[in-house]
């Protein structure tokens, strides 16, 4: 990271949204993972990650990966259990939180690339939203 004078606090308040719906079997590649955000050239701080089923959907793995190499190389840094999920107009759609919050936030390196993947398969997709700031 370069030597600069800007102050140690966030310099840009971002979101992102990314939509996975293929099955990720491997747990160190690329290989169905989507990209949810890359971090500025000074870092950034993740305050908020959250995904939500677009339809009906069986139970399913939700996994979180960080890059540090450009998209090679994908580190499973957090995962958590979407239930089955039946699509009515009368119930609320469930929404999984990966519990990253302003004072335990996910930090990320100079560049370093988020990624997102389902255990299995999911025709509708799950959204996933990240609220994050970038240094």
């Amino acid at each position: 990271m370069a030597v600069t004078h800007k102050p140690v606090f966030a310099q840009a308040q971002r979101t992102a949204t990314a939509v996975a719906t293929a099955a990720k079997s491997t747990y160190a590649d690329a290989a169905n993972a989507v990209l949810l955000l890359t971090a500025g050239p000074d870092g950034a701080l993740v305050t908020r990650l959250q995904a939500m089923p677009r339809g009906t959907v069986t139970a399913t793995q939700l996994q979180v990966y960080v890059s540090r190499d450009g998209g090679t190389t994908l580190d499973l840094v957090e995962s958590r259990l979407l239930g089955a999920y039946t699509m009515a107009a009368t119930s609320a759609i469930p929404m999984v939180d990966f519990g990253f919050v302003d004072e335990a936030p996910l930090r990320l390196g100079p560049s370093d690339r988020l990624y997102v993947a389902l255990g299995v398969e999911q025709a509708p997709g799950v959204v996933f939203f990240a609220a994050y700031a970038d240094f």
